[in-house]
């Protein structure tokens, strides 16, 4: 676990206004954002190279975004993990500390980052293909990691903040074992008449529940404490009629859904040994690409209705952008078959299939009170496009969403 408290940068007081929220809002209220940027890189250490200059196109585009959206708590998605947190510092220093495309700097005090099951070998042929594949980089070596990825720690996370994040109080769950959880999803062989049966029993002993991790981080803001609770669930395709990856994707936002609803957490267990789920009462944010969309896409059994229809997380609010409508009939395929309206999209993903998809969520516990928020996506006229774009993207196939919460 890595966690780096850091000085504050000087910011201007007369800011650029916020895109395209406003000023007061912001004054008012707390903006809490995830964005899976794609800083992920296809070799160990490449991210940290990429990031010790100020020069790399990609990292000065999405610097802009966090620039002008101006969140105060931020989680950035697929950002690889490395064991000194060189890379989450280096971001602050060389992109977000400088002033980007017009945009202002922005400064972060505090920052969070902890180890990712991507990449970690497990030992075992996970993908049931007769192979155990344990050397990073290798052909089939993701498929056979805890959760895929070419080395330990790709495709990772970081949190950002303006506000104390309380280090003794978090909780990691990123060795929560997937057979603990009670009913779990698990997938079938479908070739042998036993249920249940696509991993071995062995395999079963190892295997983690969370692709990447869950962090529940107590941030404190004002004289509040709010649990900011990141995850990452693995995207429900690249398997088989076992649908291994859509059923945990499913268990993996579960895992959010059981801690929040008191007396469904008793089973969880953190990296510490602690048990239980968040207390009653406890505000809190949950924010991430879930990976799941509530009309399309692949998931299994309505996977993130776990979120929008449970009983402690107010889903009434759902950040939109007039981009994503625009993209949806411009680019048409998959787009024009969808049953979801696409202004709620977050994500540019392949025409053909499954089309742009709801997969990036900032929810709030009824304790707290959303009164704004959207989603990065401008639309073609708007000079920030070219912030976005289309494919191949200057940043990332995903845009920020962020939500304003107020006690």
């Amino acid at each position: 676990m890595i966690f780096r408290r850091i000085l504050a940068v000087a910011v201007a007081t007369a800011l650029l206004p916020l895109w395209p929220g406003t000023a007061e809002a912001a004054s008012r209220s707390t903006r809490f954002a995830t964005f899976n940027a794609s800083l992920n890189r296809n070799a160990d250490g490449q991210l940290v190279a990429d990031l010790s200059t100020p020069d790399n196109a990609q990292a000065k585009v999405i610097a802009e975004i966090i620039q002008r959206a101006r969140p105060d708590v931020l989680l950035i998605n697929e950002f690889d993990f490395d064991a000194n947190g060189t890379a989450a510092r280096l971001f602050q220093d060389n992109y977000l500390s400088l002033g980007q495309g017009g945009a202002q700097p922005i400064a972060y005090k505090y920052r969070f980052t902890a180890p990712s099951n991507t990449g970690i070998a497990s030992g075992f042929d996970l993908n049931n293909n007769g192979a155990v594949v344990s050397t990073p980089g290798a052909p089939g070596y993701g498929d056979d990691a805890y959760g895929f990825g070419a080395f330990p720690g790709q495709f990772g996370m970081v949190v950002y903040s303006k506000y104390p994040i309380d280090v003794r109080g978090v909780r990691t769950f990123q060795k929560f074992l997937w057979k603990d959880m009670p009913g779990a999803a698990l997938p079938d062989d479908p070739a042998t008449p036993a249920p249940a049966d696509w991993y071995s029993p062995e395999e079963l002993q190892a295997f983690r529940l969370s692709s990447k991790s869950h962090w529940d981080l107590p941030v404190r803001v004002g004289h509040r404490t709010v649990h900011f609770l990141v995850s990452h669930p693995t995207p429900p395709t690249f398997d088989g009629a076992e649908d291994r990856n859509g059923r945990r994707n499913h268990d993996e936002i579960r895992l959010w859904a059981d801690y929040t609803h008191p007396g469904r957490g008793g089973y969880i267990y953190d990296d510490r040994g602690r048990r239980g789920g968040l207390a009653a009462g406890e505000p809190f944010v949950i924010a991430g690409d879930q990976n799941a969309d509530p009309d399309d896409g692949d998931s299994y059994q309505g996977a993130i209705h776990q979120f929008l229809d449970h009983p402690k997380i107010d889903s009434r609010f759902a950040p939109s952008s007039a981009g994503a409508t625009e993209a949806a009939a411009l680019q048409g395929g998959a787009n024009a078959t969808h049953k979801g309206d696409p202004k709620y999209d977050t994500a540019d993903f392949a025409d053909t299939a499954p089309g742009n998809l709801r997969a990036d969520y900032v929810l709030p516990s009824k304790r707290l009170r959303s009164v704004g928020g959207g989603v990065f996506w401008p639309v073609s006229s708007d000079p920030l496009s070219r912030l976005t774009g289309v494919f191949p993207f200057p940043s990332s196939d995903h845009r920020l969403v962020w939500l304003d919460v107020k006690p």
